[in-house]
């Protein structure tokens, strides 16, 4: 009886297998709505698991995006928050620098004449050379270059004299209480004169804006980034 039952099993399974084979002979790849209900059933789990998979991979990698910005933005926070520590320690110093830069500014600015104070530097240029027994041959101011915090004079000098004198008057230029530069030099012998040189070179000074060229500057920077939009 065993057997018997052992057999009919054995036939029962073969006859399920075979029913199911069946089910996946023929079919149309272009409508699965036909197929019988083993292998509709099958692609639509197929079809399942692929979009769970897909939503899994996008949703990780969505969180794997995060995870990374999450990280920069730490690693941003630990270098400001260094930073800051540094700057923390170091307030201090850091305060006195300031002070000293300031110092520094101001001390510069009081050697800035104002446009009323610009002949009389002009005078104390004039007055170097007479100081030393040069002879100016030419001394001629040009034209104003309105730079954004200052205004730029140059002045076309050629002065006759010794070499000893001629070097005595660029010390004074340099020890003026106003700031002047002396630019492209040169120095060549006088004909018939011994010992005797011509000084040719640009002497620039500086002073401070008016109200009036600084409310041109300005208005001449908003006009450019006016431009640029």
């Amino acid at each position: 009886m065993a057997a018997n039952a052992k057999k009919f099993l054995s036939v029962d399974i073969r006859s399920v297998s075979d029913k199911a084979r069946r089910q996946f002979v023929g079919l149309d790849p272009n409508d699965p709505s036909l197929w019988p209900i083993l292998p509709r059933s099958l692609l639509f789990l197929a079809v399942g698991v692929a979009v769970c998979a897909g939503l899994w991979f996008a949703w990780l990698k969505a969180v794997d995006e995060e995870l990374v910005a999450a990280q920069n933005q730490e690693q941003q926070l630990r270098d400001e928050y260094k930073k800051k520590l540094i700057q923390a320690v170091n307030l201090d110093a850091l305060r006195k620098q300031r002070e000293q830069v300031q110092q520094y500014v101001s001390q510069l600015e009081k050697q800035l004449p104002s446009k009323a104070e610009m002949d009389a530097l002009l005078s104390d240029i004039n007055q170097a050379g007479l100081g030393r027994s040069l002879q100016f041959e030419l001394f001629r101011p040009g034209n104003v270059s309105i730079m954004e915090y200052y205004a730029e004079l140059p002045i076309t000098i050629r002065v006759t004299g010794r070499y000893h004198d001629v070097g005595l008057f660029a010390a004074d230029i340099a020890h003026l209480s106003r700031i002047v530069t002396l630019n492209d030099l040169s120095l060549a012998p006088v004909r018939d004169r011994e010992g005797v040189l011509t000084l040719d070179g640009t002497a620039k000074t500086f002073r401070y804006l008016d109200q009036e060229e600084i409310a041109m500057q300005q208005k001449a920077a908003t006009a450019k980034k006016g431009a640029r939009k």
